[in-house]
């Protein structure tokens, strides 16, 4: 689905701005506007300015929990999608100014191994809506990823029958080698996810059932949180 222009006025018009001031953003790299080949006028997607207004953190994580609608631009409804928006993420990241380009790949294999998850271990059956949230704050250095899948706790179930909590069943996806042929070999790219953090300028909220765990970079345990919130999916953050 092909992204929504707007031109500087119709934007300027939506956040409340003078024309001015988008221009002086644009400069500044602040709100970056987009230009057709050849073209000199300024224009804005649709899911920059909606970015640059809303919380993302907030909107996947009410989307992950109640469910309803979701907005489409941030929306995968299937892998190809996550694959091609994971593309224009890899193109953004490479493009940030100030930005390491030597992380550029870890912050992709992360987001990936995360949202292709969401497909994998659904495998067709989505108790909740199928596909998964994602989105990009290049403003805040931020990657947004929720699905209504059937979680962490009910996939690893599939191979250790005997875990009955998020708190043990994210434990195990981020800190244990699980065996098994495909598909029932849950989590083990969860690891990586876990050292690629910790090892890099990154760090990590995710939520799956009613436990949120919380890594950094240097850290050497787990932190595990139970929440009052149930996401029955899984709910992450990124932040690099």
């Amino acid at each position: 689905m092909a992204e929504t222009l707007l031109t500087i006025r119709e934007a300027a018009k939506r956040l409340g701005v003078s024309i001015d001031t988008l221009r002086r953003w644009d400069r500044s790299g602040k709100l970056v506007a987009v230009r057709k080949p050849g073209g000199v006028h300024r224009f804005y997607q649709a899911s920059d300015l909606d970015i640059f207004t809303n919380d993302l953190a907030a909107l996947a994580y009410n989307w992950a929990v109640a469910g309803g609608a979701v907005v489409p631009d941030y929306y995968c409804s299937n892998s190809g999608q996550f694959q091609a928006r994971l593309n224009r993420l890899q193109h953004d990241v490479q493009t940030s100014n100030g930005f390491d380009s030597s992380l550029v790949a870890l912050i992709i294999g992360i987001a990936g191994e995360i949202g292709n998850n969401s497909f994998d271990h659904n495998l067709g059956k989505w108790p909740g809506m199928p596909g998964t949230f994602f989105a990009h704050d290049g403003f805040r250095r931020l990657v947004v990823l929720a699905d209504r899948g059937i979680g962490i706790l009910a996939s690893l179930q599939r191979v250790r029958p005997s875990l009955s909590t998020s708190r043990d069943a994210l434990f195990v996806a981020f800190s244990e080698v699980i065996s098994g042929r495909s598909p029932e070999a849950r989590g083990n790219g969860l690891k990586f996810v876990r050292q690629a953090v910790i090892q890099n300028p990154f760090s990590l909220v995710f939520q799956s059932g009613d436990t949120q765990l919380q890594l950094k970079q240097g850290d050497t345990k787990l932190q595990l949180t139970k929440t009052a919130k149930v996401v029955p999916g899984c709910y992450a953050l990124i932040y690099y």
